[in-house]
Formats: structure tokens, C-alpha cells, sequence
């Protein structure tokens, strides 16, 4: 039997990217990443309500993701989910959700230093992490 482990998230990068090496000398870079959902109650309140993930890029795309984003920065990102489990020093058990990252696409443009940041427009192609492919318009996920 096939099975699916695929999720999509575009947000906004919550913490600046640590990026660290394995023993063996892989790169590995984490950030949290937080995406808003905004909705209206049934009593037409308007609500906003926020998640936030753990996200692990390996090797080359853990360099770009250390290179490229920022805290702040939109981006967007797919993987698997992976769930950890663990006893803490204080013998109570505690779980982790974290996003292993297929693929980074880097919503908008870096700002030049000493300008004020733009916002992405509609001729603003955001570069790819994933084996350094560029990317088109067409390629995005909306």
C-alpha cells in the first residue's frame, strides 16, 4: 500500500535561521515559520487564529535557507511531517512536530541594505531552494 506524508505552508519566518553541521559534516538548518488564518464566526466575528512549525532543511537547501531567509521574511515550504517524541529532565514526555523540508520558496525580495524593504510585485520572481533551479511565476503554489 502507497502512503502521503506532504504538507504546504506559506508564512512568515519567526525566528532567525540556526543553521548547524552534523558530526559527519551535513548542514542542517531549523526555523519556526508561522502561518494566519483568517475567518469569520458564524455570529460574523471576525477571528484570526496563528500556527506555528518547526522547520529542518538538510544540505544544500539548508544553506540557502541559512543564506537567504530572515526573520520577518514570507516564504514558502514543503516537506513531510515528522513527530518526535521524548522524556524530559523532568520525566514529563514531550512531542514535536517538524516540517523536513522538500522544497523553500522565498516569497519576497531581499532587501538592499540601507533601503526601506519592498514588497514583492508582480514582476518579482523569488529564487528557489531546491538544487538551485530558478523559478517561474507558474511554478508557485497559487
Amino acid at each position: 500500500m502507497v502512503g502521503l506524508n506532504k504538507i504546504m505552508v506559506i508564512g512568515n519566518v519567526g525566528t532567525e535561521p540556526e543553521m548547524r553541521y552534523t558530526p559527519s559534516g551535513r548542514p542542517i538548518t531549523t526555523f519556526r515559520m508561522a502561518a494566519t488564518r483568517n475567518y469569520t464566526t458564524g455570529t460574523g466575528e471576525r477571528k484570526q487564529e496563528t500556527e506555528w512549525f518547526t522547520v529542518v532543511a538538510w544540505n544544500q537547501l539548508a544553506e540557502q535557507a541559512s543564506n537567504y531567509l530572515k526573520k520577518g521574511r514570507r516564504a514558502y515550504v514543503d516537506g513531510r511531517l515528522r513527530s518526535n517524541q521524548w522524556t524530559g529532565q523532568d520525566g514529563a514526555t514531550r512531542f514535536r512536530n517538524e516540517i523536513i523540508a522538500d522544497r523553500i520558496l522565498f516569497l519576497d525580495r531581499q532587501p538592499v541594505e540601507g533601503q526601506a524593504e519592498e514588497p514583492a510585485g508582480p514582476s518579482a520572481t523569488p529564487p528557489a531552494a531546491e538544487g538551485g533551479d530558478a523559478v517561474e511565476a507558474d511554478d508557485l503554489p497559487f
